[in-house]
């Protein structure tokens, strides 16, 4: 069985991809499309903002 490797993202990776989503949200922009575009999941977007 092949597993897919987990990806560890940098502290300045999140700050990166948490500033871009609030640009994303604040263009009126669907959540699910920016999580998409973000490569992340919900549960991860929201571990990131805690």
């Amino acid at each position: 069985m092949i597993t897919k490797r987990r990806k560890h993202h940098t502290p300045e990776q999140i700050v990166k991809k948490l500033r871009d989503a609030d640009a994303m949200l604040n263009a009126v922009k669907d959540e699910a499309a920016v999580l998409q575009t973000l490569g992340v999941s919900q549960a991860t977007y929201e571990c990131w903002r805690k």
